[in-house]
C-alpha cells in the first residue's frame, strides 16, 4: 500500500498545487493584491510544509535573495500559515461529512487506495518490549536526521522520513518491530493528540499577526487557495485510482503547519492512519514547494 501509494499521491499534490497558485493569484489580482505579493507571501507559504521545516527556511531563503532581514519576512508569512492551516481542518471536516453521506466516494476505515487491503496484526495486544525498540529506532532516525542536517542543511524530520521511508519499502524491519510502531502510534493518536493541539494552539499561534491579517482579501485568497487544493486532489485522486476523500484530505496536509498541523486536519477528518501519507505530503511537498519557489524568485530578481 505505502509503494502503491507514494507513487500516486503526488498526481493529485502536483495538480492541486499547480491549480492552487494559479487560482489563488488570480483571486488575489481580483481583490487588488499585486501578483507578486500574492503568490510569494500568501500562496507560497501555505503550502511551504508549516513553519519550522517551511516557513522558516523560504524566509531564509527569501532573505538571502532580496537582502531583507529575515525575521521582518517570517513575521509577515506566518498568518497565511495558520490561516491556511485552519482552513484545511474545516475542508477536512466537510469531507469527513461527505464521505458520511457518499460512502462510494471514501475508503472503508480510513483506507486510501481503492481496493486495498487491511492486515491484522496476529501479535499481543499488550506488549511493552516492541514500543520501546519502535522508540528507540525512531529516536536513532532522528539522531541521524540531526546529523545529516549539521552535514548538509537538509532538515533532520525530511532525512527522518526518507529514512522510515525506505527501511518500510525495503523491508528490513520484523512484524515486531512494526507492531511496536503501530502501537506507539495509536498511543499519540489518542491519549496525547488532543492535549497537544490545545496547548500549541493556545500559546504559540501568533494572535497579534493573525488579527492583523484578516482583511477580506487575505481571507478570500487564502480560502480560494485551499479550496483548489483539495478540490483537485478529490477529481485526480480518483481518477488515479485513489479514494477521492481520503485524497482529498491528504492535499489538505499540503497547507498544513507541519507536523501538529497534519494532526489537527486528520483529526478533523476521522482519519488519523493517514498520517504516513500525510506526512509525505507536508515535509516532502513542502520541501519541494520552498525549493520551487526560491528558484522562481531568483530568476525574476
Amino acid at each position: 500500500m505505502l509503494i502503491q501509494g507514494c507513487a500516486k499521491i503526488f498526481m493529485p499534490l502536483a495538480a492541486g498545487s499547480i491549480a492552487a497558485a494559479l487560482v489563488g493569484t488570480l483571486t488575489g489580482l481580483a481583490f487588488g493584491l499585486s501578483a507578486y505579493d500574492t503568490f510569494f507571501y500568501l500562496v507560497i507559504p501555505i503550502m511551504a510544509g508549516g513553519l519550522g521545516e517551511g516557513a522558516i527556511p523560504l524566509t531564509l531563503g527569501y532573505a538571502a535573495i532580496l537582502q531583507v532581514p529575515q525575521p521582518q519576512l517570517f513575521a509577515q508569512v506566518v498568518p497565511p500559515v495558520v490561516l491556511g492551516n485552519l482552513m484545511a481542518i474545516i475542508c477536512a471536516a466537510l469531507y469527513r461529512q461527505f464521505g458520511a453521506r457518499y460512502l462510494r466516494y471514501r475508503g472503508e476505515g480510513s483506507r486510501l487506495l481503492s481496493g486495498a487491503s487491511t492486515r491484522k496484526s496476529k501479535l499481543p495486544l499488550i506488549s511493552v518490549e516492541p514500543l520501546a525498540e519502535a522508540g528507540m529506532v525512531a529516536l536513532g532516525f532522528y539522531m541521524i536526521g540531526l546529523v545529516a542536517h549539521q552535514c548538509t542543511a537538509w532538515p533532520a524530520t525530511i532525512v527522518m522520513l526518507g529514512l522510515a521511508v525506505f527501511v518500510k519499502l525495503t523491508r528490513t524491519v520484523s512484524p515486531k518491530l512494526e507492531y511496536g510502531a503501530q502501537m506507539m502510534h495509536r498511543f499519540f493518536c489518542r491519549a496525547v493528540a488532543y492535549p497537544l493541539l490545545f496547548g500549541i494552539g493556545l500559546t504559540l499561534t501568533p494572535w497579534n499577526g493573525l488579527l492583523a491579517a484578516l482583511t477580506l482579501a487575505n481571507c478570500i485568497t487564502i480560502m480560494a487557495t485551499v479550496l483548489t487544493l483539495t478540490t483537485v486532489g478529490f477529481v485526480v485522486g480518483r481518477w488515479v485510482g485513489l479514494h477521492p476523500v481520503e485524497s482529498a484530505v491528504i492535499n489538505a496536509c499540503h497547507s498544513g503547519m507541519g507536523g501538529i498541523g497534519d494532526m489537527a486536519i486528520l483529526t478533523a477528518a476521522d482519519r488519523m492512519s493517514l498520517m504516513p501519507f500525510a506526512q509525505l505530503a507536508t515535509r516532502i511537498g513542502g520541501a519541494l514547494t520552498v525549493l520551487l519557489a526560491l528558484i522562481l524568485l531568483a530568476q525574476i530578481q
